[in-house]
């Protein structure tokens, strides 16, 4: 085999360890190199290519001559379902069905490879499911006033709520910029999930970008790709998603407020942001309290909040 001449893509920053991205000459192979963290989440990738999952095949891996790992990967396209949500723009703000119904297909091969492989768990998964996927640790130590009585119980409803749920090795990290039309990338923040939590919320999660992302799901589009794959669900385990997305959003309420408290008291953009991810959670988790549900599309735009606290962004 010719080695191929990699280019730089990008720093990687969300590894500890540092490294980078690199893509090969003929853009068909991508070479990601780091530390312990990117070694784990290889080893994981290609447990969950072995079980048929939709993930790029690992076809090398190693370590540098500095020390670090390296991975060589197939690449499954350069264009994600976020990049072709912004191309179809067409001077609106409207999703482009196109991208609903791939995201739809994706979602549901997903869905089926996890259904095929449920994992044996308890209430301690969840309780491990709800710590790692929302951040719980690092949310309550940067906003103390939110751990309280009122907040574990609404979760431990969640849980009570999933109890009879599939377990299956999930995302963490589940939308659609780590969504490509063949596959999904981005396996770092990987774990045990109730069966639905990556797929179900791909366009459910988009207001918590405050209109940001530059586009919106309909409630039709949402609905649409809801049913596509609560038929997977239905075909595979004899359950319906849309029952679960409340405590599923509660869950990723607060996984979008981890990492938000701002250090420096100058950024006062940043703290905007902050106040907005706590106004949002504290939204859903009225909203799950009253009918153990909850719509995303009530969720205000970052722009609307901003006027209404008398402050702008950039």
């Amino acid at each position: 085999m010719v080695t191929p001449h990699w280019h730089l893509v990008k720093k990687r920053t969300a590894d500890a360890a540092g490294g980078a991205v690199y893509v090969s000459d003929d853009g068909t192979r991508y070479r990601r190199t780091g530390g312990e963290a990117l070694a784990a989440e290889a080893a994981y990738q290609q447990q969950l290519a072995e079980l048929g999952y939709p993930v790029p095949r690992i076809l090398d891996d190693g370590t540098t001559d500095d020390g670090n790992f390296f991975v060589v990967e197939e690449s499954l396209g350069e264009r994600s379902l976020h990049d072709m949500a912004l191309e179809g723009l067409n001077g609106t703000r409207a999703l482009s069905d196109t991208v609903v119904d791939l995201a739809a297909e994706v979602g549901g091969r997903l869905l089926r490879a996890q259904a095929a492989h449920t994992v044996p768990a308890d209430l301690q998964a969840l309780r491990a499911w709800v710590r790692e996927a929302g951040w719980t640790d690092n949310v309550f130590a940067e906003n103390p006033d939110l751990d309280t009585p009122r907040v574990r119980a609404a979760l431990d409803r969640a849980m009570a709520q999933l109890a009879d749920v599939a377990m299956v090795r999930g995302h963490l990290d589940y939308g659609l910029p780590n969504v490509l039309p063949i596959g999904v990338i981005d396996w770092q923040h990987h774990g045990l999930v109730p069966l639905g939590y990556d797929t179900a919320l791909a366009l459910e999660i988009i207001p918590f970008k405050g209109g940001t992302k530059g586009y919106l799901a309909s409630p039709k589009q949402r609905r649409r790709y809801l049913e596509a794959l609560s038929e997977v669900a239905r075909a595979t385990t004899g359950q319906a998603l849309s029952q679960h997305l409340g405590p599923y959003l509660l869950v990723k309420a607060l996984f979008f407020l981890a990492l938000m408290k701002p250090t420096d008291p100058a950024r006062t953009d940043k703290h905007l942001k902050w106040h907005y991810r706590r106004h949002q959670f504290v939204k859903v988790l009225e909203q799950y309290e009253r009918t153990g549900a909850v719509d995303t599309a009530c969720l205000p735009a970052l722009d609307a909040f901003a006027a209404r606290h008398g402050a702008g962004h950039p």
